[in-house]
């Protein structure tokens, strides 16, 4: 049993596994990232590659001084996630890609028991673990792929109204506990193991995608070629959701509006994306409309609704330029 902090070690044996990280101005948690990684005891030679999409927080200085095992790369403006993935990917040597979020923590046993699941089937293309919140609630991270009904039922809140429904669950798997190895349609991009040889077929992220959507698009493609996408629940991680997106909410509102119908107009027919656009229309003019009322009826919260306000007309622009 070595530990990945000996990884320097083993530098003429295979690696067996390539970390990536992306990060982007969260040094905290990319500090407590890494220092899950660093404890973990493992069979396999395991390499970390930090991929920093120009932080000015210290994270760079920080994974330099305290993190000399670390492979870390310095992007000069920020890539976006995508994009900053494939350049961790290019630089990687393992048999596997584990790609993680610099806001988890991984929990002991969860890189080792991922990596055995995987050697046992080689048609399994992506697989990611059970993943909780700090306060160890249990996060969906299974997924369906975008179609008309599925969207529907999320613009409409169907999904929030019967969670427990398989019909009206949206995107999201809300109605499977996550207690189960299950095969499923996409998985959250938090952390997703990748075989590589599968992605050396398949390709890379597609870098349109800035951030959002990117890890749909690469899951549908690797179902497109018949590798299993799985969910597998005895592998646990540590989510600290939205850790980049909350220090600029409006702006990655937006980003996840423009990546989503780049991923429509790409995979689906011009009859589909134009239906896609006029839900999309009819939910963000209802919202816009609630807004207006709210702004009249609640003036000690007027502030607030304005910016909201000003934000979905932006919203409602963009889709019309679509059209």
């Amino acid at each position: 049993m070595q530990n990945i902090l000996n990884s320097n070690l083993k530098e003429l044996q295979q690696i067996d596994l390539s970390i990536i990280i992306v990060s982007w101005n969260t040094k905290d948690l990319l500090v407590a990232c890494l220092d899950s990684l660093s404890v973990q005891k493992s069979i396999y030679n395991i390499e970390v590659i930090v991929v920093d999409n120009a932080s000015t927080d210290g994270s760079v200085e920080i994974v330099n001084e305290f993190y000399r095992h670390v492979n870390l790369i310095k992007n000069n403006t920020n890539m976006g996630f995508g994009m900053a993935n494939n350049i961790g990917i290019k630089h990687s040597s393992g048999r596997y890609i584990c790609l993680i979020n610099s806001d988890v923590r991984v929990l002991p046993g969860c890189l080792d028991s991922l990596v055995n699941y995987m050697d046992q089937d080689k048609s399994i293309g992506i697989i990611g673990p059970k993943t909780l919140s700090p306060d160890m609630s249990l996060q969906d991270t299974c997924r369906k792929l975008p179609n008309l009904w599925n969207n529907i039922c999320e613009f409409l809140y169907l999904n929030r109204l019967f969670p427990k429904s398989n019909i009206l669950s949206g995107e999201h798997m809300m109605f499977f506990d996550h207690m189960t190895i299950r095969g499923v349609q996409g998985l959250a991009g938090c952390f997703l193991m990748i075989r590589k040889d599968a992605l050396k077929q398949i390709g890379l992220f597609d870098e349109r995608f800035f951030i959002y959507f990117e890890e749909t698009d690469l899951c549908k493609r690797f179902l497109d070629k018949h590798y299993k996408i799985l969910f597998f629940p005895h592998a646990t991680i540590i989510h600290h959701h939205g850790a980049s997106s909350s220090k600029d909410p409006l702006r990655f509102s937006a980003e996840q509006i423009k990546s989503r119908i780049k991923y429509w107009k790409k995979h689906h027919s011009i009859f589909a994306v134009t239906f896609l656009l006029f839900i999309l229309l009819m939910h963000y003019s209802l919202r816009l409309i609630g807004l207006c009322i709210l702004y009249f009826l609640a003036p000690s919260m007027r502030s607030q609704t304005v910016q909201q306000l000003s934000q979905t007309n932006k919203y409602l622009k963009y889709i019309l330029i679509q059209k």
